[in-house]
This record gives C-alpha cells, sequence and structure tokens, in this order.
C-alpha cells in the first residue's frame, strides 16, 4: 500500500525570529513509518525539520512542511494518490495575526481593527514591558481529506489531558463524525511516559487499547490492512 503518515508539530511564525510551536518530536510517526517500512509499504513521511525521522530507506520519501498553510498545501496532491493518510502530527490551532504592546491595545476604540493590522518588522520590538499577540484559528486539515479522495483510509489522532475515558472516545467518535474519519487514536497526556503509550483506537462501535508506541504503530497498521 502507498500510505502518508504525518509527524511532529507545525510552527507558525510571529516575525522572522519567532514562532509558535509545540513539544511534539515525532517518534510516534517514526515508529509507525519503520514497521510500515518492513512490512513492505510505500511510505511518504509529512514532517518538520525539527522532528526525527527513519534511517534512508528505498520505499521512504520525506516531505518536510513549517506551519499549517504547508501543510495543507503539501497533503492534497499527497491524499489524491495514496491509500491511506496516518495523520499523527501535532497541528497548530491558531496562527499569529498581529503583535503588539499593551499600550497600542489600551489606546485603540475599536480593538478589532488590530486584526487588520500585519507586522512587517524582521524583529518586533522588545521595549514594551508587555505584548500582546492576536492570533486567528487555522483551518482543520484533517476535515479536507475526504474531500480531496473520499476512498483513503483517514486515522485521525485526538490527545486530550486527564479526562474521564468515557469523554476520551466521546469526543474521538465526534471526530469521526465530523471529519469522516475511519478510526481516531485518543490518548490522554496523563498516560504518555517516557516508558508508555496508552492510546485507544476508536471506531465507532469499539475502543481497542495499546500501552507502547509500538503497539500503537502495530495496531494501526493491522487495522489498515484489513481495509
Amino acid at each position: 500500500m502507498k500510505i502518508i503518515i504525518t509527524s511532529g508539530g507545525t510552527s507558525e511564525v510571529i516575525d522572522q525570529v519567532r514562532a509558535i510551536t509545540n513539544h511534539a518530536t515525532g517518534t510516534l510517526g517514526k515508529i509507525i513509518a519503520e514497521q510500515a517500512l518492513a512490512r513492505g509499504h510505500e511510505v511518504t513521511l509529512v514532517t518538520t525539520k525539527q522532528a526525527v525521522k527513519p534511517t534512508s530507506h528505498p520505499h521512504l520519501t520525506i516531505v518536510e512542511i513549517t506551519n499549517v498553510e504547508s501543510l495543507k498545501e503539501t497533503l492534497e496532491p499527497l491524499v489524491k494518490t495514496h491509500q491511506v493518510l496516518i495523520h499523527s502530527m501535532a497541528v497548530s490551532d491558531y496562527t499569529p495575526v498581529y503583535m503588539t504592546g499593551l499600550d497600542e491595545v489600551r489606546e485603540t476604540e475599536d480593538i478589532t481593527s488590530l486584526l487588520e493590522k500585519k507586522n512587517t518588522e524582521t524583529k518586533i520590538s522588545s521595549k514594551a514591558d508587555y505584548q500582546v499577540l492576536f492570533l486567528k484559528k487555522t483551518p482543520k486539515v484533517i476535515s479536507h481529506v475526504k474531500q480531496w479522495n473520499p476512498g483513503i483510509q483517514l486515522i485521525g489522532f485526538k490527545l486530550l489531558v486527564d479526562v474521564p475515558k468515557e469523554e476520551l472516545f466521546a469526543v474521538a467518535r465526534d471526530s469521526i463524525q465530523r471529519n469522516k474519519a475511519d478510526y481516531i487514536l485518543a490518548n490522554d497526556l496523563v498516560d504518555i511516559t517516557a516508558d508508555k503509550h496508552l492510546g485507544y483506537l476508536v471506531s465507532q462501535t469499539e475502543a481497542i487499547p495499546a500501552e507502547t508506541k509500538q503497539d500503537i504503530a502495530q495496531l494501526i497498521l493491522n487495522t489498515v490492512e484489513k481495509g
């Protein structure tokens, strides 16, 4: 099979020396890619410069992206030519619009007018004691996948923090419905440590547990190979 795997975390630029990012390392995506290659699949790994990556392999293509916009532009043509997308990347929920000192915000009668401004400096001045950063929501890339290719198998990921299992599964199933995903790998941050990564492969009817990153990779690949 031709499989796309996304890994790592996107980064949204504030100016040319600052950005908003997350702590995703890409380790789980790397493990999934390695197991998929060992099974004879053709893998396209869409990842970031900072993320860990598998060693070179004849059936491995690595494509690096930076932010949500570049992720969307990269994925669309790939989704149309692949059979499976395992979307484990930590995608930014917000992107910067405008950053300014608190004094400008206080002096502005219509705060929404600041949303029309853009920072043009290479490096925004650090003179102000307090800065206000305006953010806007990024598009949900996963919501476009089945529009690009209705036949692709789509496995999304959902991470919550310290919630009951019933809530974790309910949120995962809502994501399945909204994004027309086949499965969601749901996990809770409190269940992730250096040597443990408890996750559940959730469908509309069941939630299958896995206790480590290796187990998660095996579970996902076993599932997609069944079709």
